[in-house]
């Protein structure tokens, strides 16, 4: 049985966290400053709420009597609690043998085109660990995005307007990073074993360590950009902010009122429409602010019975790679005009430049991480070469049929129509016109 490792990850980055955050504030309401005393607590207690509702409805403790699990949830020790509880099963699991498992049934990812269905012995423990990791594994997405990404954002912010970094700061700050792109692996390991249910799936060391490249640069760099851009134009980011967050809040409830399914009544037995309208809209609140920071990796379909959708679209990831570079440049650009006596000594062109080439390096990550290290990569129906492939060469072809189109039309400008005979030595095309067609018949093959 695996050592659960996600777990105890989790708890410290969300004790460590919580921590670091009240003793930050208290530095705060020493030194007078109320209000970032105030944000800096709401900031790190409304994620600590979050996270206890989670592991309750994750082990649906809301409909079992259990009042000392409720109890501890209420005093925001249940991640301390439900801890224990997984290494007591891993130690028993370890030295008692049980008499009564499950069998699981997965297959494995193809080899030379074959595909091997083994079965898995699957004991009450191990079924019990499973469901602790995941639980824990969501709370880490919801640390992450709502407690950690706003958290980094506003520590940064009043570094910038001070110009000063006390050690709490840094030490919350560095923290807050580390949870932010753990949660979004966390993301991106949910989001293959959710699309990929039915294969068994072995994530690989360096693919955790490419998914941590790319997560580092695109989160810190967006962070940073949004961090500037708030110190000039204070009123504009609201703007900028609830377009972003609105356009993918309200984006998977347009798609499924458009699709005309019928409301999904299977997200949990125990709940009422009205409940299972308050988890969809809690998980597409959800959604929308890990898109504000990076890509989601998991795609939220409400009309999908398991409201994530399986399919690999590499349009709607170009798409959002394209927009969010346009929409970073565009902020960097206007913080550049607007900027104050408060970057004198910053040398702004270098510093945009740094920003978006370490944009750039977080795509690059991502293709690699795509391309290579992909756990199921032999699944895909195309790969990322083949796909840039044929852009390339769609681009090819329409580039090539424009110009033999020009080409065309300055002849038959340039030809008088009194001639009507033309001598076998003109008949023939020119040699740049012959390798011009075989250009366009190759991109067409």
């Amino acid at each position: 049985m695996k050592f659960p490792a996600s777990v105890l990850a989790s708890l410290f980055l969300f004790v460590a966290e919580t921590t670091a955050a009240f003793y930050l504030s208290s530095t705060y309401h020493s030194g007078g400053d109320r209000m970032w005393q105030a944000m800096t607590l709401f900031f790190s207690l409304m994620p600590c709420i979050l996270v206890q509702f989670t592991l309750l409805f994750v082990h649906r403790d809301l409909s079992r009597d259990r009042p000392l699990m409720l109890l501890l949830h209420l005093l925001q020790l249940g991640p301390l609690y439900r801890c224990f509880e997984v290494f007591c099963l891993y130690c028993q699991s370890n030295q008692n043998e049980e008499p009564y498992v499950s069998i699981t049934k997965k297959r494995q990812i193809p080899k030379d085109g074959l595909s091997e269905e083994i079965e898995k012995e699957v004991g009450q423990a191990e079924g019990k660990l499973i469901t602790h990791r995941s639980a824990f594994s969501r709370a880490s997405v919801i640390q992450a995005f709502l407690g950690s990404a706003p958290q980094l954002t506003l520590q940064l912010y009043i570094t910038i307007l001070q110009q000063s970094i006390s050690t709490g700061r840094c030490f919350i700050m560095t923290l807050s990073l580390l949870s932010i792109v753990y949660g979004a692996l966390r993301c991106n390991i949910l989001a293959i074993k959710i699309k990929y249910d039915e294969y068994e799936v072995k994530v690989k060391p360096l693919a955790y360590v490419c998914i941590f490249l790319w997560r580092s640069f695109e989160i810190a760099t967006r962070v940073i950009v949004l961090v500037l851009f708030t110190s000039v134009l204070k009123v504009w980011v609201v703007i900028v902010i609830l377009v972003n967050f609105f356009g993918f809040f309200f984006y998977p409830w347009i798609i499924f009122l458009r699709s005309g399914s019928p409301f999904p009544e299977n997200i949990e037995k125990a709940l009422s429409r009205v409940g299972t309208t308050i988890v969809l809209c809690f998980l597409t609140f959800l959604y929308a602010g890990i898109n504000m920071f990076c890509w989601s990796a998991v795609q939220l379909q409400i009309d999908n019975p398991d409201l994530i959708s399986k399919s690999q679209n590499w349009y709607r990831l170009l798409i959002y790679y394209i927009i969010r570079f346009i929409e970073n440049a565009l902020l960097l650009l206007l913080w550049y005009f607007f900027k104050t006596d408060l970057y004198m000594y910053v040398c702004a062109p270098l510093l945009i430049l740094q920003l978006l080439i370490g944009y750039c390096t977080s795509v690059l990550f991502m293709l690699v991480f795509y391309q290579f290290f992909h756990p199921c990569k032999k699944l895909f129906s195309s790969s990322v070469s083949e796909w840039f492939r044929s852009c390339l060469t769609c681009a090819c072809w329409s580039y090539l049929r424009k110009k033999s189109t020009a080409a065309g039309k300055t002849d038959i400008d340039l030809k008088p129509y009194s001639d009507q005979y033309v001598s076998p030595s003109t008949s023939r095309m020119s040699p740049e016109s012959s390798e011009m067609w075989s250009a366009v018949d190759l991109c067409d093959a």
